[in-house]
């Protein structure tokens, strides 16, 4: 299947509820991303209509479940389900997350926290490793959401370009992540944008947030529940002027508005990275 000519700009998460709007939407540069985990079926309605809309939008796979900061390696059926996928749809972007969720049997359906340690990247490296030589393609490893400082906590900006420079792999900059973690444990977000390697960023990411219910503003949850906050938007163009645009996402999984609504926000987007130049892609 062939891409279309334009290059992809800014898109959102594709959501079931939006499949038929997401088919016959035709905004110059969209695309949309998906939760591999949700369509490794062997057929089916799901698959029957992302055929239909890859036909016509560019499309970027987004794990959340291989647990390559666990101390596993990758699960081989899970990694086989994504080969399938990347050959069938052709993404784009591939990405997954700097975290993990499985333990030996025993999986968690959350993204939990790695500890910034040496001994947490090499495994973290050795994994990356193993997904990518899997699917024969370079992945964007996603900067997490922090709440707390784990016992023996390096540096985040070094362990991800640690990453980069030993795997090869890119970066998927998740601006409300970056956000969160500077309000919730307290670090310079200019000196964290210098110290990554800004040209191996291939993705942006932006999603709303949401005061803890116990807390309220000294704690910070990336719930992609709400809209993306003011704040997260400056700091957005900060990030863009520094490093040059880069696709850009907009994600909304809990309290899922209307789709015109995302992407009117998406449209948010798409301005800011015209103000600035073309995206482009870099292919693996």
């Amino acid at each position: 299947m062939a891409l279309p000519d334009t290059s992809p700009v800014a898109g959102i998460s594709l959501k079931p509820e939006h499949f038929r709007s997401a088919l016959e939407a035709r905004a110059d540069g969209l695309w949309f991303e998906i939760h591999p985990e949700n369509y490794v079926s062997e057929g089916g309605p799901r698959l029957r209509w992302l055929d239909a809309i890859r036909e016509v939008h560019p499309l970027s796979l987004h794990g959340v479940a291989m647990s390559l900061g666990g101390p596993d390696r990758p699960d081989p059926h899970h990694l086989a389900n994504w080969s399938r996928l990347v050959d069938r749809y052709e993404p784009v972007l591939i990405s997954e997350h700097l975290a993990w969720s499985a333990l030996g049997d025993v999986w968690f359906p959350d993204l939990l926290p790695v500890p910034m340690t040496q001994t947490a990247l090499d495994i973290f490296c050795r994994n990356v490793d193993i997904m990518q030589t899997a699917l024969g393609r370079q992945i964007l490893i996603e900067n997490p959401a922090r709440y707390v400082r784990l016992e023996g906590d390096g540096d985040e900006a070094d362990f991800l370009a640690e990453t980069v420079r030993r795997t090869g792999c890119g970066l998927l900059l998740d601006v409300n992540n970056l956000y969160l973690g500077a309000q919730n444990i307290g670090f310079d977000v200019q000196d964290w944008l210098r110290r990554i390697p800004a040209d191996a960023v291939g993705e942006i990411h932006l999603a709303g947030h949401e005061a803890d219910t116990g807390l309220g503003e000294h704690l910070l949850i990336d719930t992609h529940g709400a809209p993306v906050a003011k704040p997260v938007w400056r700091l957005f163009e900060t990030v863009i002027a520094l490093i040059g645009p880069r696709p850009t996402l907009i994600e909304r999984d809990t309290h899922l508005p209307a789709f015109g609504q995302l992407m009117a926000e998406r449209e948010q987007a798409a301005r800011r990275l015209a103000s600035l130049g073309t995206t482009t892609v870099a292919h693996v």
